[in-house]
């Protein structure tokens, strides 16, 4: 028996009584059918986007984060062949224009990739990283995600840090030494949480490794991605930004030098970093929104932490003051350890043809990170010069 054959099995198929609706005259305009075109959408061309209609910097953010993962899979859509040297007007115009009104770059920065790009999978449930994903992602697929949810959670473990951070410049303030202990300890946790939560790239549960981020990965596909056209050779001359300027415009790729925190604890221990670190660093504010530029201001501007707990003489505070400062180094130690994990495990699996799938890496980055800056001399330069905030006995 054909199997669509209903009248065999001895019930005839009921046609039901439907009404159709009568509207005259029959129009095909009213199912957006052209009568030039049929079924395929006219001048499909996306009109100019207005951010005008945009409410609030919540809205703002979330448009300048689309904008930007837009932007970055336009220009590195095929890796370093062909790349594109001028951004299309209908991209860059509201690009621009989104970045000017929040004070940002027209490019992708950290508080894009990191800041802006998450949400709870189930709304009620924790902040961590089994309830967490992206909104918009890019080629790295699972690598990309844990690169972006881990970054994300060491942001989140600073909080108690950035409390504390205003706690101390009140207790110095009002002067309380009692409540400036209480938040160099506080300061001091949140630094070691941050660690930890740093060490979540790479885990291992009981004897199995458990990579959030494949070094492989991560050295082949996602880095260009995340890379700018500043300090880059691969597109030495800059970006055209259509109807903006006609001179191309150049600017640095994400870096974990523009997180806000460090910058923050730096100001408030008085870490003095090199020369030439504290220009890529100051550099890298550019990259922050006004805001949190702003924030800096008024730390830098406070008065001296290190001066105040030098003059007291207080054991039990330059002791808090020391740990922070070495668990900041810590964590800075840490981080080396990681970028060398996955720019030498994936350079060296690179060079043997390890790579298998995966795309040959971007040669203009292989010896400098993201942001631009010759990435293992920079990091071991700011770790070095943190270890040196430590207040000697002598002092």
């Amino acid at each position: 028996m054909d199997r669509y054959d209903m009248t065999s099995t001895g019930r005839d198929m009921e046609v039901p009584n439907i009404k159709l609706k009568k509207s005259l005259p029959f129009s095909l305009g009213r199912f957006h059918i052209s009568e030039d075109y049929g079924f395929l959408l006219p001048d499909p061309l996306m009109p100019l986007l207005s951010c005008h209609l945009l409410k609030g910097h919540r809205e703002q953010y979330l448009a300048h984060l689309l904008l930007s993962f837009i932007t970055m899979g336009y220009i590195w859509q095929e890796g370093e062949n062909n790349i594109p040297k001028v951004l299309p007007r209908n991209l860059a115009l509201p690009f621009v224009e989104v970045s000017r009104t929040l004070g940002l770059p027209p490019i992708l920065v950290h508080s894009d990739l990191v800041l802006t790009n998450w949400k709870k999978k189930d709304p009620n449930g924790p902040l961590e990283i089994r309830n967490l994903d992206t909104i918009v992602s890019l080629p790295g697929g699972e690598s990309l995600k844990g690169f972006i949810l881990v970054t994300l959670l060491v942001e989140k473990a600073a909080v108690p840090g950035i409390k504390a951070l205003a706690q101390a410049i009140n207790a110095v303030l009002q002067p309380s030494d009692d409540d400036l202990l209480q938040a160099l300890k506080q300061l001091r946790t949140s630094i070691e949480e941050m660690t930890k939560a740093l060490r979540q790239m790479h885990v291992h549960i009981l004897i199995v490794p458990l990579d959030y981020v494949d070094p492989a990965i991560f050295y082949a596909a996602i880095r260009i991605f995340l890379s700018g056209w500043k300090d880059n050779p691969a597109i030495p001359e800059g970006l055209i930004y259509e109807g903006v300027s006609e001179e191309p415009l150049k600017y640095s790729g994400g870096s974990a030098a523009q997180s806000t925190v460090f910058h923050a604890f730096d100001e408030l221990l008085g870490i003095c970093h090199n020369k030439e670190s504290t220009t890529f660093l100051h550099r890298m504010r550019e990259y922050m929104p006004s805001s949190h530029r702003a924030f800096l201001e008024e730390v830098h501007s406070s008065p001296s932490l290190r001066e105040y707990i030098l003059s007291s003489g207080s054991c039990l505070l330059r002791e808090a003051y020391n740990q922070c400062v070495g668990a900041l180094a810590e964590l800075r130690s840490h981080h080396i350890n990681i970028v060398a994990k996955y720019l030498l495990t994936g350079a060296a699996k690179a060079k043997d043809g390890g790579l298998g799938h995966l795309p040959g890496p971007p040669q203009a980055l292989a010896e400098r990170g993201t942001g631009g800056t010759a990435v293992f001399q920079f990091l071991k330069s700011v770790r070095d010069t943190t270890l040196g905030g430590i207040i000697d006995q002598s002092d």
